[in-house]
C-alpha cells in the first residue's frame, strides 16, 4: 500500500515535470517565431481556472439576469484594430457624400430620383424612393448640391452624389413631429417613412427594408459587434443617451410585442448605462450574451430569443445608429446621420486603426488620407501581339478596401463611399502570392482555427491579415466546420446544399429564413472547401422570396 502511494506520487510528479518542460519549450519556440505567449499555458495558472470557475460574466450583469453563453464561435484577432490613441475620435468631413441604392436588398435598380441635378438639398430632404414602395423616402445624409448620378450596368443607379456645404450642415426642420404620448402607431409610421428614417429598420426574413404595412412580432437591437475591427457602440451613444431612450420608446410603439436589446455579458469595458438601463423603457427587454464571434450578430440574438419561423410573421431589427437617428428626429425634428465608425487595418499610417465621427455616406478617400496607393507594379509574364510570353512590369492591386467588416463587407474603391448600414471601414493587403505546400511548412503569421499552423495554439495572438485564402475552391465536402462556429441550432451545410439543389421545401425547413449573410460569414472564413457561402445564401433567399 505504501509503495503504491509512493509510486503514484512519483508518477504525478513525473507527468507534472514533463508538462512543465513541454510548456517551456513550446513557449521558447513560439517566442522565437514571433508569437505572443503571454496568455498561454498548458497547466492551470490558479485554483479558479483548475476548477473551471473562471470569470463567467461582467460585474455589471445583474445577479438574477440570464446569460446566454455560446461555446461555438471564433474570434478572428487581427493587428491594426481601431484605438482612440492620443487624438480620441477624429472629426472627418469629406467634400462629397453619397447614397447607394444597391445597399438596399430587393430595391429596383432604377429608383425614382426626386431632385434635379444641380439642386440644393438640406440634410433630411427627400433624395429618391423605390417604385415598389413609394411611401418610403430615402433622404439626403448631408446638405449641399446634388451634383452627380453615377450609373452602372443597364443604366442602373449606383450612387447619388452630393457636394457638401463647406459652411456647415443645413438641416431640414420637421415641424410635424408626432408626440408619442398622443400619436397613434399609424401616425408614427407615416412620419418615419416620410422623413427618411424608415430604411434604418430592416426585416427578417430576407434582410430587406421593413415593410410598413406589417407589424413585427418583435424588434431587435444589438449593442455590440464581435467582428474583427468592429466599432464600439459605447462611443456612438456617449452624450446621446436621451436620443437613444426616445428611439427605444418609438420602437416599442412600432413593435407588436417587445423590443429586445442584446448586451455583451463579458465586455472588456462596461457597456453604457443607456444600454444597461434600457429596460426602464416600457416594452424593452435587455438580454445578455457571451461568446466568440458571431455572438454579437443580431441574427444570433433573434434565433435564441424570438426566432423567425415559416409562418408569415416577421422580425425587425436595427442598430444603435438607427435608434439614435430616430430618437433625435423625434426630439429635435432633424435628420442627423452622424455616427462614430471604426477604421481598421495594419496598412494604415502608423499601422493602427482609429475611430472617426462622420456623416453617413462619407467619401472613402477622406478616411484614408496619408495611406499608400492602392496599386503597385510587379514583374509578370504576359502574352504579346504574337501570342508569345514576355516579362513585363504590370500594375496590380496591392491593397483592398472593404466597406464593413472583413468577413461580410463589400469591396469598394477609394473614390467610392461608405455603405448605408456600415459603421466600419477595413483595409487589408492583397494576398498576391502562392505558397507551395504551405500547410506542410511550420510557419507563423497565419490565423487559423484548425491549428494547421502553430498560431492555432495561441488564440490571443493578433495577426496582420491579407486576402490570400490559402487554397482554391474545391469539392463541397461535409466537415462539420460550419456547425462548430455558428452558435445557432441550424445545419448550415445542409442549408447550402438545399439551395444549390433548389429544394425550396428543405431550404425553409432547415432554417434558411433565420440566416443573413453576416451570420454565415464566419462559416465561409473557416470553410475548407472555399465555397462562397454568402453568395449562395443570398441566391437562396432571393429565390425563396420570389416564390
Amino acid at each position: 500500500m505504501t509503495w503504491g502511494i509512493i509510486i503514484a506520487i512519483v508518477l504525478v510528479l513525473f507527468i507534472f515535470t514533463l508538462l512543465t518542460l513541454g510548456e517551456g519549450l513550446l513557449k521558447v519556440t513560439a517566442s522565437q517565431a514571433g508569437e505572443d505567449t503571454s496568455d498561454y499555458s498548458v497547466l492551470p495558472t490558479n485554483l479558479q481556472s483548475l476548477l473551471g470557475l473562471g470569470k463567467k460574466k461582467g460585474e455589471y450583469v445583474p445577479d438574477d439576469a440570464t446569460v446566454k453563453r455560446f461555446s461555438r464561435g471564433f474570434d478572428v484577432n487581427l493587428a491594426g484594430g481601431p484605438s482612440l490613441g492620443q487624438d480620441g475620435i477624429r472629426e472627418v468631413r469629406s467634400a462629397t457624400y453619397a447614397l447607394k441604392p444597391k445597399d438596399f436588398v430587393g430595391m429596383s435598380p432604377i429608383p425614382k430620383v426626386m431632385p434635379e441635378i444641380g439642386a440644393t438639398v438640406k440634410a433630411g430632404e427627400p433624395l429618391f424612393y423605390d417604385k415598389v414602395h413609394p411611401e418610403i423616402i430615402y433622404a439626403a445624409p448631408v446638405s449641399g448640391e446634388f451634383i452627380e448620378l453615377r450609373r452602372g450596368e443597364k443604366r442602373s443607379i449606383n450612387e447619388l452624389v452630393i457636394l457638401a456645404d463647406k459652411e456647415g450642415m443645413q438641416y431640414h426642420k420637421h415641424e410635424d413631429v408626432p408626440n408619442l404620448d398622443t400619436a397613434s402607431r399609424a401616425d408614427l409610421v407615416d412620419f418615419l417613412t416620410a422623413s427618411g428614417a424608415w430604411p434604418f429598420l430592416r426585416q427578417r426574413p430576407f434582410d430587406v427594408v421593413a415593410d410598413p404595412s406589417m407589424t413585427p412580432k418583435s424588434i431587435f437591437i444589438s449593442t455590440f459587434d464581435t467582428a474583427p475591427w468592429a466599432s464600439d457602440a459605447n462611443l456612438s451613444v456617449a452624450g446621446k443617451e436621451a436620443a437613444f431612450r426616445k428611439g427605444l420608446e418609438a420602437l416599442a410603439m412600432l413593435s407588436g410585442s417587445k423590443v429586445h436589446l442584446g448586451v455583451n455579458a463579458l465586455a472588456a469595458e462596461k457597456p453604457s448605462d443607456a444600454f444597461l438601463k434600457a429596460d426602464e423603457v416600457e416594452g424593452v427587454e435587455v438580454h445578455y450574451f457571451q461568446g466568440q464571434h458571431p455572438a454579437g450578430n443580431v441574427g444570433v440574438h433573434i434565433h435564441h430569443v424570438d426566432p423567425v419561423l415559416p409562418n408569415g410573421q416577421v422580425v425587425w431589427h436595427t442598430d444603435v445608429h438607427g435608434v439614435l437617428l430616430i430618437g433625435q428626429l423625434l426630439l429635435e425634428g432633424i435628420f442627423d446621420t452622424s455616427r462614430v465608425i471604426a477604421v481598421g487595418g495594419a496598412e494604415l499610417p502608423g499601422e493602427e486603426g482609429y475611430y472617426a465621427r462622420v456623416h453617413q455616406g462619407v467619401n472613402i478617400a477622406a478616411l484614408l488620407e496619408g495611406m499608400a496607393d492602392d496599386m503597385t507594379t510587379e514583374k509578370a509574364y504576359v502574352r504579346n501581339a504574337e501570342g508569345q510570353k514576355e516579362e513585363k512590369m504590370v500594375e496590380v492591386r496591392s491593397i483592398r478596401i472593404v466597406s464593413g467588416d472583413l468577413l461580410s463587407g463589400k469591396q469598394v474603391e477609394r473614390d467610392s463611399f461608405l455603405g448605408f448600414y456600415d459603421d466600419q471601414l477595413s483595409v487589408v493587403k492583397e494576398g498576391n502570392y502562392y505558397e507551395l505546400f504551405g500547410w506542410l511548412v511550420p510557419q507563423t503569421g497565419h490565423p487559423t482555427r484548425s491549428r494547421t499552423f502553430p498560431g492555432g495554439f495561441f488564440p490571443g495572438t493578433h495577426y496582420v491579415p491579407d486576402t490570400n485564402t490559402n487554397g482554391e475552391k474545391r469539392a463541397f465536402v461535409m466537415t462539420g466546420e460550419y456547425e462548430s462556429v455558428l452558435p445557432m441550432n441550424i445545419y448550415p451545410q445542409h442549408v447550402m446544399r438545399a439551395i444549390l439543389a433548389k429544394d425550396f421545401e428543405k431550404m425553409e425547413g432547415l432554417g434558411l429564413l433565420e440566416l443573413g449573410e453576416e451570420d454565415i460569414a464566419i462559416c465561409e472564413y473557416v470553410c475548407t472547401s472555399k465555397q462562397p457561402l454568402q453568395a449562395i445564401l443570398r441566391e437562396g433567399l432571393d429565390e425563396l422570396r420570389a416564390q
